[in-house]
């Protein structure tokens, strides 16, 4: 599976050593950014991550900020995109299961390491489960981006 990785200056640290254990397990990983921990603006790398996800080229993406709320709000911006920010395993692989999201956010000052190793496991390791009834949510989501995209948001 290819994974895209992105972050701001908040999540470098932790975007470097989740790329370590993502290669480690044999995941083939897409490196968009930040690289270093010099101030830089968290849209641009939620944007980065989202266009490779909807562009067909990565399976799935992960983004990192400080919190991760800025970087899911931005994420979730981009049309076919499902973020959401997990900071626990159950929400992580739920969060695909029932609602087929595809791109994970992490917040890098509010969990640790090991943690963030665990929930990636989960986020990855998950299958929407196609259930008539996730499938019937999903898609009541995807005809509210629909609508407000035709109406210019209105």
């Amino acid at each position: 599976m290819r994974i895209a990785i992105g972050s701001d200056h908040a999540g470098f640290e932790l975007k470097q050593q989740l790329i370590a254990y993502l290669k480690q397990t044999g995941y083939e990983v897409m490196d968009l950014g930040t690289n270093s921990t010099d101030p830089v603006d968290y849209p641009d790398y939620a944007e980065k991550v989202a266009d490779a996800v909807v562009g067909g080229n990565v399976e799935r993406g992960i983004v990192i900020c400080g919190s991760g709320v800025g970087a899911s709000v931005a994420a979730n911006k981009v049309p076919g995109i499902r973020a959401g920010i997990c900071h626990d395993t159950y929400s992580a692989h739920q969060g695909v299961e029932h609602d087929d999201i595809n791109v994970l956010v992490l917040g890098a000052r509010i969990i640790g390491v090991e943690l963030a190793k665990e929930i990636v496991r989960s986020f990855l390791g998950a299958r929407f489960s196609e259930e008539e009834r996730h499938v019937r949510r999903l898609n009541k989501v995807k005809a509210i981006e629909a609508r407000y995209a035709k109406s210019g948001g209105k």
